[in-house]
């Protein structure tokens, strides 16, 4: 592999880490609350005791943005990713379905799809990246049936230790790094860049996010309250209310 110039990472971010910012605020500006409302479980703020309408609308849009950011920041480290290897080992992006880069070391070509954390997915989509693995690694092997092909499920950050699972090579952490650079110290050096204008990011982020909760606890306070308490039944009624079993009983007798 080519050692890697870390100046290029710098400048890979640089340029790239503001639309990850941009999408942060772009995901913030299209939601409406009956919107997140509907896929919130009202029983468990009930159960939490949260009285204030404001914290329960903050409550509700962290839950929102956490999963949003984890996806968005998910697709900035693959692009991430793609680049390193680009640099690297000619590695390029994979136009196969379920796998997000290619590239050759050592005479073993790699299919790899890469994942942000190792919590991913439930066992549906753990089937899905298996078949996925599968008919990539057949399409290749289709042109040159001697050529040594490894699936590799590449996981950005975690300590978890290198091990085969359903047929591919599960690497995570540091040790993904590693096999796309060669480079035992990568994953502790890009660190630094990705906080390029974090400070500046996260400001104009808050400014938007303090300007939804002020909006949406208005609207909650109006839709969903009596005399400034909250009104639980109307809530789940909203969330829940959905009866239409007793119906379609009375019409089968």
């Amino acid at each position: 592999m080519e050692k890697l110039n870390i100046g290029d990472i710098n400048d890979f971010v640089n340029k790239n880490i503001s639309i990850f910012h941009q999408s942060k605020l772009s995901s913030l500006q299209s939601i409406n609350l009956k919107g997140v409302l509907n896929k919130k479980n009202p029983y468990l703020f009930k159960a939490k005791n949260i009285t204030v309408a404001a914290d329960l609308v903050t409550s509700i849009l962290d839950a929102f943005l956490s999963s949003s950011e984890e996806k968005l920041f998910g697709d900035f480290l693959e692009e991430l990713a793609i680049f390193i290897s680009s640099k690297t080992c000619n590695g390029r992006k994979s136009a196969a379905t379920g796998i997000d880069l290619e590239f050759v070391s050592k005479g073993t070509h790699y299919l790899v799809s890469v994942k942000s954390g190792p919590n991913w997915g439930n066992s549906s989509q753990q089937e899905k990246q298996e078949r996925d693995f599968q008919i990539a690694v057949k399409v290749l092997k289709q042109s040159n049936r001697m050529l040594n092909v490894q699936p590799v499920l590449g996981i950005c950050y975690g300590k978890v230790k290198t091990s085969y699972l359903r047929g591919y090579l599960k690497v995570v952490g540091q040790n993904f790094w590693y096999l796309i650079s060669e480079d035992e110290n990568l994953y502790t050096d890009i660190i630094e860049p990705l906080g390029y204008r974090a400070k500046q990011h996260n400001a104009k982020f808050m400014k938007q996010k303090s300007k939804i909760i002020n909006l949406f606890t208005q609207e909650f306070l109006a839709d969903f309250c009596d005399d400034g308490l909250i009104n639980w039944k109307k809530l789940v009624e909203f969330n829940s209310g959905n009866l239409d079993l007793k119906k379609s009983g009375e019409k089968q007798k």
